[in-house]
């Protein structure tokens, strides 16, 4: 894990602020302070592998990459990390933040999105994305999937086929055939080593679930 400076910590109030005071709408508990808490010390992890990376630019990017949260629905989602980005450039300079490191926070905040399909050009965005994408994955990841399923008014699984086995997946409809259609591909889609390795032992535990919960689904044990 990194050892974070007395500066970064302070940083990291800062940006904790921020995100906070342009907090709009309905609550999330899936997009909450929690979970930036939570995407913030994954992207520590990932930088304990590159100290060459720039940890101030991955913190203000990990803190304010869901300044503009639409819910997945939204037709505009795919736009909502561009939109974040350009609120993060228009917010930082009246925190004294180094005016040169705004381009490279400003990628890093638009190519996590999955939905927005930016391919990430540093290394800096690099893990910011394999650290949004990893608190997507494992117990809270599963925790989340089904908060934002309930939202949508999404099923829990299909009711006499819940793996899918004679039917097409749609994750749509039945919240449990997200694990496939769209967890499942996250680890090889990670950017970093450590990420895949985490990503892969995070979606171990989704797929022991999904297993189990259709044994108890369809009455087999």
């Amino acid at each position: 894990m990194l050892q974070t400076s007395p500066e970064l910590d302070r940083w990291r109030t800062r940006f904790s602020n921020l995100a906070q005071e342009c907090a709009a709408g309905e609550p999330d508990g899936a997009h909450d302070a929690n979970h930036l808490d939570r995407v913030w010390r994954n992207a520590e992890a990932l930088l304990a592998d590159h100290p060459e990376a720039d940890a101030l630019v991955v913190l203000a990017a990990s803190y304010l990459h869901d300044l503009v949260n639409l819910p997945k629905n939204d037709p505009a989602r795919s736009t909502a990390s561009r939109l974040s980005a350009a609120l993060a450039r228009e917010k930082l300079p009246a925190l004294g933040f180094p005016i040169e490191k705004l381009d490279a926070v400003a990628h890093a905040i638009e190519a996590h999105s999955f939905s927005a399909a930016i391919a990430p050009r540093t290394l800096e965005a690099r893990i910011v994305q394999d650290a949004d994408r990893l608190d997507g994955l494992g117990a809270v990841g599963l925790a989340r999937m089904f908060y934002i399923a309930g939202k949508m008014g999404s099923g829990l699984a299909h009711g006499s086929d819940p793996l899918a086995r004679g039917r097409a997946l749609d994750d749509q409809a039945y919240s449990l055939d997200h694990i496939p259609v769209k967890l499942a591909r996250l680890p090889g889609m990670m950017q970093t080593a450590a990420g895949r390795r985490l990503g892969e032992q995070r979606l171990a535990l989704l797929n022991d679930f999904r297993n189990a919960f259709a044994e108890e689904w369809s009455g087999r044990c």
